[in-house]
């Protein structure tokens, strides 16, 4: 795929670089020159070194943490690049954070998906591009074209390579029934069964009760989530499969969040090994040896190529 002959400029914020640069190498381009730093007292300094009128521009920054600086930076480079007659703008979030607050749960909760949505088209995008939001109606927040792209073609080729020659011994499990959907699609494509952990609290200060529905005595299960933020979840799951006489218990997820001591109860709990994509930047010093971190850069270039050539991206979903 090359593309430098097109008026195109791919530009990155500080939250995912190495990402937007293999993206970038994807489609045979560099990273436009622009500095992305802070005032001495905390407030975002975005100054683009290149023009950019009349150009198809793609934002690359993911809303992790640092959260709010993270949006931030997004929001004032697609504000520049749309005071520089930027012809299109494009904002690539592989991460779209605050889309966990995407209804109103409790009386006097705020919906602060949909307010990230507004304060990013009213800075001036034009387009939306990202991956496994945590709720897909969060698309309809949004005013402007939404492209959403899904990881689970990245993760079920891995483990169709990985387990070619066992598949009929996998499970795909999901953690909670929030994930019951997308844990469907994910064994589909594999043509594997799926079991479902039920967990219930039967009052306040008394632990969880964890129901496994389905068969995985002596499987290899895979459980399979969205995103892992404090990862209690996930192993809480894995324990349980692993105690109810599961052979082994893997793990993935397009999001590692990873909070707090994510990392350490991932260390100690029954996951033999965890699959993620790189949507949020994890440095190299920073992964246990159990972890696996798979590369989004090619189908984020895809989706640019075909959105900057007017193509249809539906092929992206098969």
């Amino acid at each position: 795929m090359n593309m430098t002959g097109g008026n195109i400029k791919i530009l990155s914020g500080t939250s995912n670089r190495p990402l937007a640069e293999s993206l970038a190498s994807e489609i045979g381009l560099s990273i436009s020159k622009a500095n992305v730093g802070q005032f001495s007292d905390g407030e975002i300094s975005i100054n683009i070194l290149e023009t950019v009128r009349g150009a198809d521009v793609y934002i690359v920054n993911s809303t992790s943490k640092p959260v709010n600086d993270s949006l931030m930076e997004l929001l004032i480079m697609i504000d520049a690049c749309k005071r520089a007659s930027a012809g299109r703008i494009n904002a690539v979030i592989p991460y779209y954070g605050y889309a966990r607050q995407d209804r109103k749960a409790r009386p006097r909760d705020p919906i602060s998906a949909k307010l990230v949505a507004d304060m990013i088209t009213t800075a001036g995008a034009d387009r939306i591009l990202t991956m496994d939001l945590h709720c897909a109606q969060i698309q309809g927040f949004f005013d402007i074209p939404v492209d959403h792209l899904r990881g689970n073609t990245l993760l079920t080729d891995y483990y169709e390579s990985k387990f070619e020659d066992n598949m009929g011994n996998l499970v795909a499990v999901s953690p909670d029934l929030g994930s019951v959907a997308r844990t469907r699609s994910f064994a589909e494509k594999l043509d594997i069964p799926i079991a479902i952990i039920d967990k219930r609290r039967p009052r306040p200060n008394v632990s969880e009760i964890m129901n496994i529905i389905g068969d995985i005595k002596g499987k290899d299960v895979i459980l399979v989530d969205d995103m892992i933020d404090t990862a209690g979840t996930i192993c809480n799951a894995a324990n349980a499969i692993k105690e109810r006489g599961a052979n082994s218990v893997y793990a993935c997820c397009t999001h590692g969040v990873f909070s707090g001591n994510a990392l350490e109860k991932i260390e100690k709990s029954a996951i033999d090994h965890l699959i993620m994509l790189d949507t949020i930047y994890f440095p190299e010093e920073k992964r246990l040896s159990k972890i696996k971190v798979l590369s989004t850069a090619k189908i984020f270039a895809d989706a640019i190529y075909r959105i900057h050539e007017g193509l249809p991206i539906s092929r992206l979903y098969d």
